[in-house]
């Protein structure tokens, strides 16, 4: 018995010094992530939400989105009954139920960095902070001062603390960006506060994912300034750059190995009678994050009747191949891997 008992001791004593069971040895979890583009919940889907309920726009994208870790997406436009409508062609305002098919559909968090979060003035800008809370939806890009607009949305995942931070290139006025005292939008017209604002994430985060609203409506590429600015970000520390604004898809560029996607395009959203057919073609972007690495693929959306739907092969080649010619140095496979060029 005692030669047993000593066989037994000297196993588990081997344990620890084999690494068997040792933490630092244990596989990272992954972590998966997924960003949407353009959420519109007024005008057409507005009509449409009153007509099927507030789940209705994300009725076939909702299991994905609740899959993710952490799912983040655009919303563009205020949330309140109140405030009065700026001068402008489009002013957009939502009602406060309508953030309910959010939560439905497990979106943890928006960016609010937009040309029409102010469509409706500051208290309706600073209702939707508040409604936002009230659903238990993140917020970035917007606040009651440039602090808070310039702070990032940053969730816990398995141990890891994933930070998104939106800003935007396309304000109307100054009037628009968040001042010391004055609420408003994290504004990228400035290298600062932006660049200073992802130095302190990337401290405090294990990753920081940068969304940004840029670059000219309808356009198939970015502006030269956009992919300047992208490379800064990515220099100041951001892992991840996301881009809207543009209503249509955009390319995908590598810098120092960190992904740059410059318009994930629209995702719930009213069809546009000016930018036509390409305003309805849309995607998701995941990420899998695996110790250190970080590794993307997409998947081709199509937007019918104001409601993303997930399409055929045949859909997802073509949205593919188009992707492909507006990329730089990124390739996206069959499968919507996204890889850079070698």
């Amino acid at each position: 018995m005692r030669k047993i008992a000593f066989i037994i001791l000297s196993l588990l004593l081997l344990i620890p010094a084999t690494g068997v069971y040792s933490k630092g040895s244990a596989p990272e979890e992954k972590i998966s992530l997924v960003f949407a583009g353009d959420i519109l919940l007024d005008g057409f889907v507005g009509d449409q939400i009153t007509r099927y309920g507030v789940n209705f726009p994300f009725a076939k994208v909702a299991p994905v989105l609740k899959k993710a870790d952490l799912s983040f997406a655009n919303l563009e436009t205020p949330v309140s009954v109140r405030g009065k409508a700026a001068e402008k062609t489009f002013a957009f305002r939502s009602r406060p139920e309508t953030l309910g098919g959010l939560g439905y559909a497990g979106i943890d968090g928006v960016t609010l960095a937009n040309n029409h979060i102010l469509d409706y003035g500051q208290q309706a800008m600073l209702d939707t902070l508040i409604h936002l809370d009230r659903n238990k939806i993140g917020h970035t890009g917007a606040g009651s001062n440039i602090e808070e607009a310039f702070k990032p949305y940053v969730k816990t995942v398995k141990g890891k603390r994933i930070a998104v931070l939106g800003a935007s290139r396309v304000l109307s006025g100054p009037s628009w960006h968040a001042g010391k005292n004055t609420p408003g939008a994290a504004s990228a017209y400035t290298a600062e506060p932006l660049l200073g604002a992802i130095k302190k994430s990337a401290k405090e985060n294990d990753f920081t994912v940068v969304y940004l609203h840029w670059n000219e409506e309808f356009k198939d590429y970015p502006q030269e300034y956009a992919r300047t600015l992208a490379k800064q970000m990515i220099d100041s520390g951001a892992d991840i750059i996301l881009g809207a604004h543009s209503h249509c898809l955009m390319g995908i560029e590598y810098y120092k190995h960190k992904p740059i996607y410059y318009s994930l395009g629209n995702f719930v959203f009213n069809k546009s009678t000016r930018g036509g057919e390409k305003t309805v073609h849309s995607m998701l972007a995941h990420f899998e994050i695996s110790g250190s690495a970080v590794t993307g693929r997409i998947t081709p959306v199509k937007i019918i009747g104001g409601q993303p739907n997930f399409m055929n092969e045949a859909y997802n080649k073509e949205a593919i191949k188009k992707l492909n010619g507006l990329s730089f140095n990124a390739k996206i496979a069959a499968d919507g891997k996204v890889s850079e060029k070698q």
